[in-house]
């Protein structure tokens, strides 16, 4: 039986575009995942950050014997992270960047975090 000159031209077209579909939805599911990826990175570049800065702050207290920044890498160190720079600010505040060893396809994940006591204001000071 032979086709008619109409639809003969439209044969393999549910190939190439099931062929498109599935490309598209590769391209999808590429991204998703580098896109998770990365914000696992920069939940794991934060929590050393918060953690580091907790350090530091303790150090600088006298809570915990070291110097706060040198504390602070020694913190950062054992969450797969480098202290990038460590500042300690007025009374015993320190803030700490760090950034995780392992790069991710956005580049590299980096934390910033700052810890120490509360401020005291006028209302809380005795008197």
């Amino acid at each position: 039986m032979r086709q008619a000159p109409e639809t003969a031209s439209e044969q393999g077209a549910g190939t190439g575009l099931a062929l498109g579909l599935g490309m598209v939805l590769l391209l999808a599911l590429t991204a998703a995942l580098l896109l998770g990826q990365a914000a696992v990175m920069a939940a794991r570049a934060a929590a050393a950050a918060d953690l580091a800065a907790l350090a530091a702050a303790d150090a600088a207290r006298g809570l915990v014997a070291g110097e706060p920044c040198a504390v602070a890498a020694e913190v950062a160190d054992r969450h797969r992270a480098r202290l990038v720079d460590c500042v300690r600010e007025s009374g015993d505040t320190v803030q700490v960047r760090t950034e995780l060893r392992d790069n991710a396809a956005f580049g590299p994940a980096t934390g910033l975090a700052r810890a120490g006591p509360p401020p005291v204001s006028d209302a809380d000071a005795p008197g």
